[in-house]
C-alpha cells in the first residue's frame, strides 16, 4: 500500500536543450477532465537569477505492480514563441504559481497517478488555525526514495494568520527547515472525514511552497535561518485552471485571501 498523497507529487527538473538546469516540485491538479501540473512560476521562468528553460521533465510511475518503474515525461514551455504556463496577478502583484495542461494523448497508457481536484480546496477559513500541523511533500535538494521514485514529506505548521495576506500578499507562512528542490511543493492538512470527492486522497491542499522567508539585516554570524516559508494560497488554482482563458493571465486574484484582506 501506497500512501496516495506520494503519488501526487513528482520530481520536476528544469531543462534547456539537453542539459539540466535545476531541480523542483509539482504536483497534479485536475478539473473538468483537465490535468494540470502545478509547480512556482519562478521554476519556469525567473529574471532574478536569469534563470530560463525551455522544457521540463516530470516523472511518471507507469506500473502498479512495480512502484519504481517510471518514466520521463517531456512539457515544453514555449510554442511559436509564446509560454504555455499560465500565471496569475493578484492586487499586490505577481503570484508565484503556475499551471501547465498536460496532454493526456502524449502520456503513458499506464498511469499510477493521483491529482488533486477543486474538492481539496479549502471550503472555510476557520477550517485551518494558527499552528494547525502540515505537510510539505517534495524532493529537497533532490532528496527522495530513490528505489521507489518518490518524495518525501517534511513536518511543518501553519505560522500565520490562515486566510490573511502576510504582509498584504497572497501567502501565509510556514514553519519548517526546507530546502533548494521543494518549490512548488504542495502544503497539506489532513482530512479527517473525507468528503466526496477526496476520499482517495483524503489531505486539504492548502498552498504551493515557494520559498524560505529570510530578513535583510540578518547577521549570518550571529542569526540562525528563521526557518519560515512563503506558501501561496491553493485556492489560485481555481483562478488558473478556468476553461478557455489563455495561456498568459493577468489580474487574477486568489479567492479565499482576497476575502480575507483587511
Amino acid at each position: 500500500m501506497i500512501e496516495s498523497l506520494l503519488l501526487a507529487v513528482t520530481r520536476v527538473s528544469t531543462m534547456l536543450g539537453q542539459g539540466q538546469l535545476t531541480n523542483a516540485t509539482g504536483f497534479f491538479f485536475e478539473r473538468d477532465g483537465r490535468l494540470y501540473l502545478v509547480t512556482s512560476r519562478h521554476v519556469v521562468h525567473d529574471e532574478t537569477e536569469r534563470h530560463f528553460p525551455d522544457r521540463l521533465e516530470v516523472e511518471l510511475h507507469v506500473d502498479p505492480q512495480t512502484i519504481g518503474r517510471t518514466v520521463q515525461f517531456s512539457i515544453p514551455l514555449y510554442r511559436d514563441g509564446k509560454s504555455l504556463w499560465r500565471e496569475g496577478l493578484d492586487s499586490a502583484g505577481a503570484i508565484d504559481v503556475v499551471a501547465i495542461e498536460l496532454e493526456r494523448a502524449a502520456m503513458p497508457k499506464s498511469l499510477l497517478l493521483r491529482a488533486f481536484t477543486p474538492a481539496h480546496l479549502v471550503e472555510r477559513l476557520d477550517q485551518v488555525e494558527l499552528g494547525t500541523s502540515v505537510l510539505v511533500v517534495g524532493f529537497p535538494l533532490g532528496v527522495h526514495d530513490t528505489l521507489h521514485r518518490l518524495p518525501v514529506a517534511r513536518q511543518s505548521v501553519i505560522a500565520s494568520a490562515f486566510g490573511i495576506r502576510f504582509q498584504g500578499k497572497g501567502y501565509f507562512l510556514t514553519d519548517a527547515r526546507l530546502h533548494r528542490g521543494m518549490s512548488g511543493a504542495p502544503v497539506v492538512a489532513r482530512e479527517t472525514a473525507p468528503r466526496a470527492g477526496r476520499a482517495d486522497l483524503s489531505w486539504l491542499l492548502l498552498g504551493v511552497h515557494a520559498t524560505r522567508l529570510d530578513v535583510t539585516n540578518r547577521d549570518a554570524t550571529q542569526d540562525e535561518s528563521l526557518d519560515l516559508n512563503l506558501a501561496w494560497y491553493a485556492d489560485i488554482l481555481m483562478t488558473l485552471t478556468q476553461k478557455g482563458l489563455p495561456q498568459a493571465l493577468a489580474g487574477a486574484p486568489a479567492a479565499a485571501a482576497e476575502r480575507a484582506q483587511p
